[in-house]
C-alpha cells in the first residue's frame, strides 16, 4: 500500500500492535472487495491496517480542513496526526448515526480548537529568513502601514490539494473552493474567534447543514446560527468586491505574461517596473515578521531599502507547485558588487485582473515543501 507520512510521527495503534511512523498516514483503496463496514468491524477489533484503509480516503481533505482552521501547514500536520490518534482510540464510540466522514470532521475540528487554545500560550514565531545573513539583518525597511496579527501563517502547496476525495463543497457552501484556500481568506478567518471560524468553515466552506454543524461542534443550532452570523459580518467587511476577486485562470496567457514581466523587472533591479504591476492598494506582507505595507509608494520604498536596494538583483525561481492556488516563487537576491547571494524566502502572488493585489513573502523555512533549494548558484 502506498504510504504518505505526516510531518510528525504518531503511533495510534493499540497496545501490542505498533504502527511504524512511516505508516501513520496511508493512501490507497480498500483491499479487494472488503466493504467499509467490514473494515470498521476489523478496526474496532484492533486491526490497525483496517483502520488505515478505512480513513485513508479522508486524509487530504482533513489536512486541508486543519489548515483552514489553523493557518499553518505544520500545525495542520500535527492536528491531523492527533485526529487519527483520537479516532483510533475512540473508534468504539462511533455508533454510525452519522457518516464516518462527518465523525472524522468532528474529531478533527475538536483537535484544531484544542491546538489553537494551546497556541495562544506559545511565544510568537521567529523569522528564520536571513537570521544568519549579516547583509539581510542590516536592512532597514520603512515604517509599515500596520503590524500584522497572523504571524503563524504558512503557504499551502497546491500539490496537496490534488486528488481530494470530496473536492466539491456541499450544497450549503457560500465560498468556492479556490477562494476558500486563498491566502486572503485563510488570513481573514484566522482573526475570527475559534468557534466562529469553525462554524463558518463547516457551514460556508464545506457545506454542512446547520444541524450537522451543531453536532460537529457539540452545541445547538441556535449557537451555530449566532456564531455564523457574526463571522459572516466580520468577513464581509474585509472581503474585496467580486470584480477584485477575479484572477486570470492558472497558466493562462494573461497570468504567464504578468509573471514574465514581474520576473524580468526583479532580475533587472527595476523597482518601477515591479511597482507598475501592482494595484493601487496592493499589500506587501511577510509573516512571521509583522510588517505590512499597502500601496505603490510604500512598496517602492520597501523594495528600494531591501531586496532591490542599489546593486542588488533578484532571481525568482518557479517551484514544482503553486501556493494557495496562486503563482509562487523561490525568492533569491544577489549583490552585484560583492557577488554574495542571499535567500529571501518564498514569494506568493495574489492576482486581481491583470495586476498583483498582494505579495506575501514567507521565510526560507517553507522552501522545502515546494521543492525549492535554500540557496541557488549565481
Amino acid at each position: 500500500m502506498p504510504v504518505q507520512t505526516g510531518g510528525r510521527a504518531a503511533n495510534w495503534a493499540a497496545a501490542g500492535r505498533p504502527v511504524s511512523a512511516a505508516a501513520v498516514v496511508c493512501t490507497g483503496p480498500a483491499r479487494g472487495s472488503v466493504t467499509a463496514m467490514e473494515l470498521l468491524d476489523r478496526a474496532r477489533g484492533g486491526d490497525g491496517e483496517a483502520f488505515r484503509e478505512l480513513v485513508a480516503p479522508y486524509h487530504r481533505e482533513l489536512h486541508v480542513h486543519c489548515y483552514r482552521m489553523l493557518g499553518s501547514v505544520q500545525e495542520a500536520e500535527d492536528a491531523l496526526q492527533d485526529t487519527l490518534l483520537s479516532a483510533w482510540q475512540g473508534l468504539t464510540g462511533f455508533e454510525g448515526r452519522s457518516s464516518l466522514r462527518t465523525w472524522l470532521y468532528r474529531v478533527a475540528t475538536s483537535r484544531c480548537l484544542d491546538a489553537r487554545r494551546a497556541a495562544r500560550r506559545r511565544p510568537p514565531p521567529a523569522d528564520a529568513g536571513g537570521a544568519d545573513d549579516p547583509a539581510m539583518a542590516s536592512l532597514r525597511p520603512p515604517e509599515p502601514t500596520r503590524l500584522g496579527e497572523v504571524l503563524w501563517l504558512e503557504p499551502y502547496p497546491d500539490d496537496l490539494l490534488a486528488g481530494l476525495a470530496d473536492s466539491a463543497p456541499g450544497p450549503e457552501a457560500r465560498y468556492e473552493s479556490a477562494e476558500s484556500i486563498s491566502l486572503a481568506f485563510i488570513t481573514a478567518i484566522q482573526l475570527l474567534p475559534p468557534r466562529q471560524r469553525a462554524a463558518l468553515i463547516l457551514r460556508d466552506v464545506l457545506g454542512f447543514h446547520a444541524s450537522e454543524t451543531a453536532q460537529l461542534l457539540s452545541t445547538t443550532e441556535e449557537s451555530v446560527t449566532s456564531a455564523l452570523k457574526r463571522a459572516r459580518a466580520t468577513l464581509e467587511q474585509q472581503r474585496p468586491p467580486r470584480d477584485q476577486r477575479q484572477s486570470p485562470p492558472p497558466g493562462s496567457p494573461a497570468e504567464r505574461d504578468l509573471v514574465r514581466r514581474l520576473t524580468a523587472a526583479f532580475a533587472a533591479g527595476d523597482v518601477d517596473g515591479v511597482v507598475a504591476l501592482l494595484t493601487a492598494d496592493a499589500w506587501f506582507t511577510m509573516p512571521p515578521l509583522p510588517l505590512e505595507y499597502q500601496g505603490r509608494d510604500l512598496a517602492k520604498q520597501f523594495l528600494e531599502a531591501t531586496a532591490l536596494r542599489p546593486g542588488w538583483t533578484v532571481t525568482l525561481v518557479e517551484p514544482r507547485t503553486r501556493a494557495n492556488g496562486q503563482p509562487a516563487f523561490g525568492f533569491y537576491a544577489s549583490d552585484t558588487r560583492t557577488g554574495q547571494a542571499h535567500t529571501i524566502g518564498l514569494l506568493v502572488l495574489t492576482l486581481s485582473g491583470g495586476q498583483i493585489s498582494a505579495m506575501t513573502r514567507f521565510d526560507s523555512g517553507v522552501l522545502g515543501r515546494f521543492g525549492l533549494p535554500v540557496t541557488i548558484a549565481r
